[in-house]
């Protein structure tokens, strides 16, 4: 076990550079630069730019070095110093910008992550169980809904909808005297009461996708022969249900810890411009329609490491829990 872990470890490394250059060369390719586009802003103001300003905006930005250059001070600033750049559109560091709302994102993130695995597991344990019946096309209905349909459209209507009803618009985290507020339990408990709808409406989409895994799963599982045998010898099916065929099931949800979590806090990004809620996601679309590039950088760069990072997690929990998988690696190295 602890020579497949040391592997994987060691594979991650080469891959975690190779990301870095390739996060790097991407937010590079739009023409232009943010300098350019500041320029331009201020010019059509009627403000005149000269070239000695161009010239330290350029050495303050680093703009005027080649993009190597570039590049190796921006990662060996994030490696060494744990400093990320300085946000163009803030003035202020990315460290900075990214913190005060990464706490915020984590946190409904990790509550849709929960709310999915809450909804999509036994729903997609009992469709498979109950194959064919009205729950099972009913199930299957709301899974297809939620694959197909936007979270940010879902979001719209429902916000339309209540408002159109009530009057009260249901936007935001906070109630009114909260915004501003510092943290406390009482900010807390107001934030608990708003922030049931973004987590269902960010979550729906994976929570119908894992609906879906999860019954084909059990379906395949429940199919095979030592099932039919164990039931022909007459094991109570709760016992049997739980020995094998929903250990097995639940496998999705440990082999995509890896992109579920990124996929949410990136996900959520129009979901959260809807829902005025104040996470990551509309930072990093307000940064790449600025060409901010190391705020979007930074923040493409950490997403892709969380991916890297999460997929060693459920690489190695696999390997725990179904040897085989472990034991494979060692018999496809020899």
């Amino acid at each position: 076990m602890l020579s497949f872990v040391g592997r994987r470890i060691l594979q991650i490394i080469p891959l975690l550079v190779a990301i870095s250059i390739i996060v790097f060369v991407i937010i590079q390719l739009p023409p232009g630069d943010y300098l350019t586009t500041y320029i331009q802003q201020l010019e059509m103001t009627g403000t005149e730019v000269s070239e000695a300003q161009i010239q330290l905006l350029k050495n303050q930005y680093h703009l005027d070095k080649p993009l190597y250059q570039q590049y190796f001070y921006w990662i060996t600033n994030i490696l060494f110093r744990g400093n990320f750049g300085l946000s163009f559109i803030y003035n202020r560091p990315v460290s900075e910008v990214i913190g005060e709302r990464m706490a915020l994102t984590i946190t409904i993130s990790l509550m849709t992550l929960i709310f999915t695995w809450l909804v999509a597991v036994p729903i997609g344990i009992f469709s498979a169980t109950h194959q064919y019946s009205v729950w099972d096309y009913f199930f299957t209905f709301l899974g297809f809904i939620g694959v197909s349909v936007p979270g940010f459209l879902i979001a719209l209507v429902i916000v339309y909808a209540i408002f159109s009803k009530t009057g009260v618009a249901i936007t935001g985290l906070f109630s009114p005297e909260y915004v501003t507020a510092p943290w406390g339990l009482p900010k807390i408990l107001d934030m608990l009461k708003h922030v049931w709808l973004p987590i269902i409406i960010i979550g729906l989409s994976g929570t119908a996708g894992l609906i879906r895994t999860v019954r084909g799963m059990m379906l395949d599982e429940l199919g095979k022969q030592y099932v039919i045998t164990a039931r022909a010898k007459g094991v109570p099916e709760k016992r049997l249900l739980f020995k094998y065929p929903i250990r097995v099931a639940v496998n999705p949800i440990i082999s995509t810890i890896g992109w579920l979590l990124p996929s949410i806090i990136s996900g959520e990004s129009l979901v959260s411009i809807v829902l005025n809620i104040q996470t990551m996601g509309p930072v990093l679309m307000k940064a790449l329609l600025s060409q901010d590039m190391y705020l979007a950088g930074s923040f493409l760069l950490i997403t892709s490491t969380l991916t890297v990072i999460g997929t060693l997690i459920s690489d190695i929990l696999l390997a725990w829990l179904d040897p085989r998988i472990r034991f494979g690696g060692v018999a496809e190295e020899t």
